[in-house]
């Protein structure tokens, strides 16, 4: 349950008319059900209790990477008080895909022949759509934008006055959620639509041109935003085409001095009279200059065969100019190929010179630049190195591992912590959504109802066929079970049930007011005798947590001429990742033997795991600070096993493969192992 629900606006509770002006009852963009958000909106942002889980360094900054939902976060922020000062956001597009983390089998450290072994991938692809999605961009269209909606009124909220927005999304819902930020953040705010060329070329239509490029719309708050104008090289064409080249070596040219408005008065400047675009004095400045070598000339002045000035008559050389400002056509940054170095195989990476670009653009250094669905880290990653403080946000176990790992190897200092909304999610809500599926007792699913509203039935011998209805766990909006929600129920999935349909289970996650809402059930279930019941989402979810098993020895090590502690891995076990990888060798055995069966020649070679099971382990770490297991974990020294059997060792990579043991310079009282499927298990030594 939420503690209490955060204003968007300090002054929102004083009267609906002030409300409106932000909310804007009377909407600008009309799509179904685009009404449902102000009632959401006009509630407020809901709090929860926030818990640290991990400081890294001392902190001093206050940057956060925060594991939770984007409006439960900017709760967090504005019941702080704190304001961000930039924000980028690459939010799901509503594509239609799911995006999946590729499972890397690691090396067995214990087993020598494994070293010279290939690395072995899960790269089966409907494992990777089912098994490992790390979200889900599935969205219907009216859903997508109410989301979206109450998720950009969250973060202007925590938007200092002058703060500016780069939100990132492709050519399907972009021009839609282009008019709801108009909406939200004003139509004379808006700055730029920029096209990011964000793939290389294909063929994907013979109908229509390919589609290679991102749009990132850009907003300012104030017209004191900060915006530090950016250069880039000179293109050679370019250069050929504008800049003539003196026998020194120096490229100059001669810019046009007319009043393009042709709003100033006419006046002779040494023999030529023309409605010039500066003032004499400024003018004289430039004839009186220093003389160049550029021929025919009088300082910086150019001089035509009369000897006279002509209209393009001032002189500037290429080395005294910053570049050519950039532009809102961005193809001079490459996405992030299958080998690029800052790579981190998380789907959706962007890369980091686009952020480099954004940060520098719109902030300075000891700003806040804030992402709100922070992916692979590369916003924080880019803030850190640029000298700005940061805060990451993301609702995927998946991302503040990669973005913890990747922020420790740039010597960043933040503090991890947690919404502690009563969600007790398996890595992230698809696969969490994938996992209730299978928990909840009976249920099955069923063609004839309807899939925006139920996830499948339950047949009972006293009640037949009882359609379920699951909260969806990717709408931050669907965490509240209220009588908006219970009404959009009973107004329109109630009356499209079958006749035969008298029960019906409907689970929530937070119910603001129970009472409340079986009284409204009571009053406006009316139209047909099907009874609802109401079932608490969160018993079941607690069930879905697993933990992995694990045997190891603490001992004291000489290493060098010093003494240290050292925790040498002996057995690991995952229940997950073995189903997991049994799965696999099923499903591939029988593609096998289909082909086989077919007369194609085909191999199969199972992936087998030792009985050790180390090669089950992703990365592991020790806390010499504190003994209890729910304590804020303290890295004290820490060991990443990368997918080609390196290991990275308290942030810095080596070449040295992993030996099974992790070193630290005091007693470990804590051992904290993830999984190669990202599954955290911390252990009592």
């Amino acid at each position: 349950m939420a503690i209490r629900y955060i204003p968007y606006y300090p002054d929102t509770l004083q009267g609906q008319a002030r409300l409106d002006n932000f909310v804007r009852t009377n909407r600008m963009l009309f799509y179904k059900d685009n009404d449902k958000v102000k009632t959401r909106v006009q509630r407020g942002m809901p709090l929860y209790e926030v818990s640290a889980k991990e400081t890294v360094g001392t902190n001093d900054k206050g940057n956060i990477v925060m594991h939770g939902e984007c409006l439960s976060t900017c709760a967090y922020l504005k019941d702080k008080g704190i304001e961000v000062d930039l924000v980028y956001i690459d939010p799901p597009f509503a594509s239609g895909a799911d995006y999946a983390k590729k499972i890397y089998i690691r090396r067995n450290p214990l087993v020598q022949k494994a070293i010279a072994e290939a690395e072995q991938q899960l790269d089966n692809s409907d494992m990777l759509a089912f098994e490992e999605k790390m979200y889900g961009d599935i969205w219907d269209k009216e859903r997508y934008l109410n989301w979206m909606y109450e998720n950009l009124m969250a973060i202007k909220a925590v938007m200092s006055d002058t703060a500016s927005i780069y939100v990132h999304l492709d050519d399907h819902i972009g021009h839609y959620v282009k008019i709801l930020m108009d909406e939200i953040f004003g139509e004379d705010n808006y700055k730029n639509d920029i096209a990011w060329r964000s793939t290389a070329s294909h063929n994907d239509s013979s109908k229509s041109f390919s589609s290679i490029s991102d749009h990132i719309y850009f907003y300012s708050l104030s017209e004191n935003s900060v915006f530090n104008t950016l250069y880039t090289e000179y293109t050679e064409d370019y250069i050929d085409s504008e800049w003539t080249k003196l026998p020194s070596g120096r490229y100059y040219k001669a810019e046009n001095m007319l009043d393009p408005q042709m709003k100033m008065n006419a006046y002779d400047f040494h023999g030529t009279t023309a409605r010039w675009r500066t003032t004499p004095e400024k003018f004289e400045i430039l004839w009186n200059a220093e003389q160049t070598e550029v021929p025919n000339s009088h300082g910086r002045i150019k001089l035509g065969k009369n000897g006279k000035p002509i209209k393009r008559c001032r002189i500037v050389f290429m080395d005294e100019l910053p570049g050519a400002p950039v532009n809102d056509i961005w193809d001079d940054i490459n996405y992030v190929a299958g080998r690029s170095i800052e790579k981190v195989d998380y789907s959706t990476q962007k890369p980091e010179s686009l952020l480099e670009r954004i940060i520098k653009a719109s902030s300075n250094k000891g700003m806040l630049v804030a992402d709100f669905f922070g992916g692979s880290g590369v916003t924080a990653a880019v803030a850190h190195k640029l000298g700005r403080r940061f805060i990451h946000n993301d609702v995927n176990i998946n991302s503040i591992q990669t973005t913890r790992d990747r922020l420790v190897g740039v010597g960043a200092e933040f503090t991890m912590m947690e919404i502690r909304d009563g969600v007790s999610l398996f890595r992230n809500p698809v696969q969490t959504m994938d996992k209730l599926v299978k928990l909840i007792p009976g249920l099955n699913t069923d063609a004839n109802l309807d899939k925006r509203f139920w996830a499948g039935s339950i047949f009972s011998s006293q009640n037949g066929q009882m359609p379920v209805y699951l909260p969806n766990l990717l709408d931050s909006s669907c965490r509240v079970m209220d009588t908006t929600e219970m009404n959009h129920i009973i107004r329109e999935a109630l009356p499209d049930l079958s006749n035969d349909v008298k029960h019906v289970i409907v689970y929530y996650i937070d119910v603001e007011d129970m009472e409340a809402l079986n009284q409204f059930i009571h009053d406006e279930n009316t139209r047909t005798d099907i009874e609802i019941e109401l079932r608490d989402l969160k018993q079941i979810l607690d069930e879905v947590v697993m933990e992995d098993e694990a045997t190891w020895t603490l001992s004291e090590v000489q290493v060098e001429l010093f003494t240290k502690w050292q925790v040498k891995m002996l057995t690991f076990h995952s229940d997950y990742v073995m189903k997991k990888i049994e799965a696999f060798n099923l499903k591939a055995n029988q593609q096998h033997t289909k082909k086989v069966a077919d007369g194609k020649k085909s191999t199969f070679k199972p992936i087998e795991i030792s009985d050790e099971g180390l090669e089950c382990i992703e990365w592991l770490s020790v806390d010499c600070t504190s003994a209890q297991k729910d304590a804020p974990w303290h890295s004290d020294a820490e060991v990443k096993i990368e997918k080609n059997g390196t290991v990275t060792i308290n942030g810095n990579k080596t070449r040295d493969l992993w030996d099974a043991t992790i070193i630290s310079e005091d007693k470990p009282l804590r051992l904290k192992v993830r999984n190669i499927c990202g599954d955290e298990t911390v252990f009592i030594l």
